[in-house]
């Protein structure tokens, strides 16, 4: 590696300069944008999904950023949770907490602050479902996921992915006050979706996972097990990804892009398998966050146009 790990169990001893966007980039930071983002993109098919338009641009506006607000609020809990293990991951050693540019208890206390402004926002606008689902969402992350499984389980990432896959339930259920069959379909795509994606990552991260005493499952089974898991999975997602167009809540082109990307995504996993090497794991990571995003935008499109 081109870049040096700071010694095992403490932080970075240095204080870099802090982004462009001086101390608010940082506190963004601790959000994780673009996960935040891909997440965010699969929370307003739900309103639509099954139902005769759109909601009001006001409530749709509201709960996308109450599940904003959560998303970011969880994102920055489990910065400040991890922030020593961040620190011997090269992939996360340059995070605002690891460098010394944001003091823990700042991210602490924006994290709070944060989640519980979303989960008022979602109570005022959307409802006691919509909240409750957004709580459990949150202690889900919190304590299920980065408090207990992570540091113990390979599994850590099917079980707590429950957590990134809920933004269609807390919009179904802030639009319509219950949980319907299609924002379950879309939480189930989400869900199986997630462990391929995140595993493709601990392939080609996996020594900085092992260094920073996460189990993930190239750790635990090794990768050839991993790969043949993410390609059950990956398996699973593609005939589900089709329900929506099978029960004609989508229309065509819906049902063959899903037809299409799923067995792309899917081949791209044999292929990893096939050749075995981290560039091949590196380049599936890439293919499932477009595999993702264009089944949601696509999905969307065909909402608009009606």
């Amino acid at each position: 590696m081109s870049e040096t790990l700071p010694v095992a169990g403490e932080l970075c001893p240095t204080r870099p300069a802090s982004r462009p966007l001086g101390i608010a980039g940082d506190f963004l930071a601790l959000t994780r944008p673009r996960v935040l983002m891909l997440v965010l993109f699969t929370a307003p098919a739900a309103m639509a999904l099954g139902r005769e338009g759109w909601p009001e641009p006001a409530l749709l506006t509201a709960i996308a950023l109450g599940t904003a607000l959560i998303g970011g609020g969880c994102g920055a809990l489990n910065a400040w949770i991890e922030r020593e293990r961040d620190a011997k991951m090269t992939r996360t050693m340059h995070r605002p907490l690891p460098t010394g540019r944001l003091d823990p208890r700042q991210a602490l206390v924006f994290g709070l602050f944060t989640t519980a402004s979303g989960l008022g926002l979602l109570l005022a606008v959307g409802g006691a479902l919509s909240a409750a689902i957004g709580a459990v969402t949150v202690l889900h992350y919190i304590f299920v996921y980065t408090l207990w499984l992570k540091p113990r389980s390979p599994q850590s990432i099917v079980i707590g992915g429950a957590a990134g896959a809920t933004a269609p339930l807390i919009a179904d259920a802030a639009v319509s006050g219950t949980i319907g069959i299609w924002s379950l379909v879309l939480f189930a795509i989400i869900f199986l979706w997630t462990p391929p994606h995140f595993w493709a990552i601990a392939l080609y991260r996996k020594g900085e996972y092992a260094a920073a005493g996460f189990p993930m499952m190239p750790v635990v089974v090794g990768n050839a097990a991993t790969r043949r898991k993410m390609l059950a999975y990956a398996c699973v997602l593609w005939p589900v990804t089709l329900i929506p167009w099978i029960g004609g809540a989508s229309g065509p082109v819906y049902g063959l892009t899903a037809i299409a990307a799923g067995g792309y995504f899917v081949a791209s996993i044999a292929r990893s398998i096939r050749i075995a090497r981290v560039e091949e794991d590196r380049r599936v990571f890439a293919i499932s966050i477009l595999y993702l995003a264009l089944l949601f935008a696509v999905m969307m499109l065909e909402l608009m146009v009606g």
